[in-house]
């Protein structure tokens, strides 16, 4: 699999490199669809120029990202579109590896299963063989790095690729096994842009899972791991934050950062849910509703860990969707991040739904994005309630996309339990319902 891989990244990158040579990329790197007020590449060169000038980047209401990245580019703004492009070949392979290492756990667990006889006859169909299983994580390269939505954020120098990269090394040390890697890997994705805390339960869900720990509170191993992973979690964003004061030596990237995301102050339009409705929202209503729609990120964590507690890689996939959806500045980036996980589920597609129509209308919110945007900024022959409009049907049809795979996960996992056929008491065909 090497030599296809290598293909891959050569092509990939190729594109890439074209791109930026483009007279496309000042265009693409313009796009609210690609870039948001935080990950946008001119507020990075913004906030530069002030750190070249001894002036605080923070000072004024330009540059939003994280302490770490301005310093970085610091010292490798010369060379940002090298960085970039790393930075996607980085997350590829780390998703590659992700995959790879988690077909090899399902195959081993389902070997032994099918030698233990506890899947029913007639559900044979449903087990996954090697052959289909080979070339996935080949597949979840390949929608990462030629997604579109990839494409553009690379080439838009979006900082988003970097937070993709720091969360699929975090996705492949929690696969791994490594604790350690794990906490450190979420702690700075945590770090960019906080919603990464979802991702703290999964992780050690699929920990315990990995060192034959019951998840069961009642066990004092049960806690010593949580303690564990905390500790080590807790320690790196402390250490990370602690850095963040030397390298400034002030506190005022806090609310720059965190306070931006959270309250949502610059409602710049995007892909996103918050902009518009904030733009409408009465000032005395404006903190109950921020809160609302922040709770709606971390609220969805309980019930799907409790569903999900057997299955920590699928859980941690619908946390990636809920973030990308839910967050206060998304970029079409964060949408490609998770979608590169569809052919790992492909043995689900049986059991989809709505998959073709969601599609559609996925292409057809991507293709209308531009022409929307045109139509009211420039045209003038639109508002922005037509591109609100297209931003709520991309993001309904991305809840549809998450909760059909959701439901598809379930209904197999039920059949693999109870049979394929279900018979009523009376022979008849039992229609099955879930709840």
């Amino acid at each position: 699999m090497a030599a296809p891989l290598t293909l891959l990244l050569i092509v990939a990158v190729t594109i890439r490199a074209a791109l930026y040579r483009s007279s496309l990329a000042e265009l693409i790197a313009e796009r609210v669809e690609v870039v948001s007020p935080i990950t946008a590449w001119k507020r990075v060169i913004e906030g530069l120029a002030l750190l070249d000038l001894g002036v605080s980047p923070y000072s004024g209401d330009v540059f939003h990202e994280t302490p770490l990245i301005i310093y970085l580019f610091h010292f490798l703004v010369d060379y940002a579109e090298i960085t970039f492009m790393l930075a996607d070949v980085i997350t590829a392979v780390a998703l590659y590896m992700a995959v790879k290492h988690y077909n090899k756990q399902v195959f081993r667990k389902q070997k032994f299963a099918l030698e233990a006889n506890r899947y029913p006859a007639d559900c044979l169909e449903l087990i996954r063989s090697p052959t289909e299983m080979f070339y996935i994580p080949l597949k979840v390269a390949m929608f990462y790095l030629l997604n579109p939505f990839t494409i553009l954020s690379c080439v838009a120098k979006s900082t988003c690729g970097l937070n993709n990269a720091v969360l699929s090394l975090f996705l492949l040390s929690t696969i791994k096994g490594n604790m350690l890697l794990s906490a450190i890997f979420l702690c700075l994705a945590t770090y960019q842009s906080i919603y990464p805390l979802t991702l703290c339960a999964p992780a050690m869900l699929y920990l315990m899972q990995h060192q034959y720990v019951p998840v069961n509170p009642r066990r004092a191993s049960f806690w010593w791991l949580v303690v564990q992973y905390l500790f080590m979690y807790l320690g790196s964003l402390f250490v990370i934050v602690c850095l963040s004061f030397f390298l400034l030596g002030s506190w005022d990237y806090l609310p720059s950062v965190y306070g931006f995301i959270l309250s949502v102050p610059d409602l710049t339009p995007n892909i996103g849910l918050f902009w518009y409705f904030f733009a409408e929202m009465f000032e005395h209503f404006r903190l109950f509703f921020l809160c609302v729609f922040q709770i709606n990120v971390f609220f969805y964590t309980i019930p799907l860990c409790i569903k999900l507690k057997d299955h920590p890689v699928f859980l941690m996939f619908m946390q990636l969707a809920v973030i990308s959806i839910f967050k206060s500045y998304p970029t079409v980036g964060d949408t490609a991040l998770y979608l590169a996980f569809l052919p790992a589920w492909s043995h689900l597609h049986r059991f989809l739904r709505n998959i073709f129509l969601v599609s559609c209308v996925l292409l057809a919110c991507s293709a209308l994005f531009p022409v929307l945007w045109h139509l009211w900024i420039y045209a003038g022959s639109a508002n922005s309630n037509f591109y609100y409009a297209i931003t709520l049907l991309f993001n309904v049809a991305q809840i549809l996309l998450v909760s059909d795979y959701f439901y598809a996960f379930v209904r197999r996992e039920h059949h693999l339990t109870y049979g394929l056929y279900l018979k009523k008491k009376d022979g008849s065909e039992a229609t099955l319902v879930l709840k």
